[in-house]
């Protein structure tokens, strides 16, 4: 019988009872966080986890556990570098992937800046956008040729995309007043399309994509906000819960906040998350864009979805990057 996870599974009772021996994953941002914790669940599982850096020494220093459960779970774990502020970075990191040859059975893009400062990446994007998606846009699609049939990319999405869907005008806030949630929701909806658009491009070959929500967890995602922001934002969040007589918000533990990228790249049913949004360890319903959300609610919002929007985010990612991907 099929096991029913939820908001508060963890990685452990995901991956709990199975080998992932033989599995080659690579896990972007696994030097804090989500990150970490996603290496070191596969790793104690069997699998050899590439962990894709920007910075080498800082992820030595935190990955020690990762290297602990990998060698006692009979994994491998390893780090290549990565800055995807910087498409000469990751250019390099997928042309040192594919130089080495080696297959992935999972890519789970789970690096991303939130709420930063107005500011560009190296090649002039708007920071969230530039980072969030351009990197892996460029990254995921130059390395599609290691990923094996019936590979599965996870996109670390969030349901800060209905703050924005993304503006394919005006994408580096050039002639919009910047806010940095409403670039945070350009950058989130745009991993989600993105994956809608790699699936239907894959998928003949069994490759499904998939973008999650992990759920609120505390990590170091807000080091850009302001002192005390967070905490408001939950009391105004549980205060309008009350009034409409909801439990209060809870933030996950980043084991919680892990489970749904290793759900959806592991456990769940291929044909089930492709093209689709999973949260708390299951597909998200649709809902309508005008229809309110708070933060505790479920749901995806319709235009995160639809795959005419998602290919013209394909071509306009393309004329951004100066790089074309059938």
């Amino acid at each position: 019988m099929t096991k029913i996870f939820g908001a508060r599974s963890t990685t452990g009772d995901v991956l709990s009872g199975l080998s992932l021996k033989g599995k080659r994953i690579l896990v972007t941002g696994v030097s804090a966080g989500l990150g970490i914790e996603t290496a070191r669940a596969l790793t104690a599982h069997g699998a050899h986890v590439v962990g894709a850096v920007r910075n080498l020494d800082k992820a030595e220093n935190a990955t020690a556990q990762v290297r602990a459960d990998a060698e006692s779970g009979g994994g491998q774990f390893e780090l290549i570098a990565l800055d995807l502020a910087d498409l000469g970075s990751v250019r390099a990191c997928a042309d040192q992937l594919n130089s080495i040859g080696l297959s992935f059975d999972l890519v789970i893009a789970n690096a991303g800046v939130m709420a930063t400062p107005f500011g560009h990446t190296k090649n002039g994007f708007e920071t969230q956008f530039g980072t969030n998606h351009l990197g892996h846009f460029v990254l995921i699609n130059r390395i599609a040729g290691l990923m094996n049939n019936g590979a599965r990319l996870v996109n670390l999405s969030s349901a800060g995309h209905r703050f924005s869907d993304v503006d394919l005008e005006d994408p580096n806030f050039d002639h919009t007043s910047y806010e940095p949630f409403v670039a945070y929701g350009r950058s989130k909806t745009a991993n989600i399309l993105f994956a809608v658009a790699f699936d239907a491009r894959h998928r003949a070959r069994g490759v499904r994509a998939t973008a999650v929500h992990p759920g609120g967890i505390l990590t170091e995602l807000p080091r850009h906000m302001p002192a005390g922001a967070i905490e408001a934002m939950v009391t105004g969040i549980n205060e309008q819960a009350a009034k409409e007589g909801k439990p209060p918000f809870q933030f996950k533990t980043i084991p919680q906040g892990a489970a749904t990228s290793v759900w959806a790249g592991i456990v769940a049913d291929a044909d089930a998350i492709g093209g689709r949004y999973c949260e708390d360890c299951h597909v998200s319903p649709i809902v309508s864009d005008d229809q309110p959300l708070g933060l505790g609610d479920e749901g995806v919002r319709s235009y995160a979805l639809d795959l005419a929007h998602a290919e013209a985010l394909w071509k306009k990612s393309e004329e951004m990057v100066g790089e074309s991907f059938s």
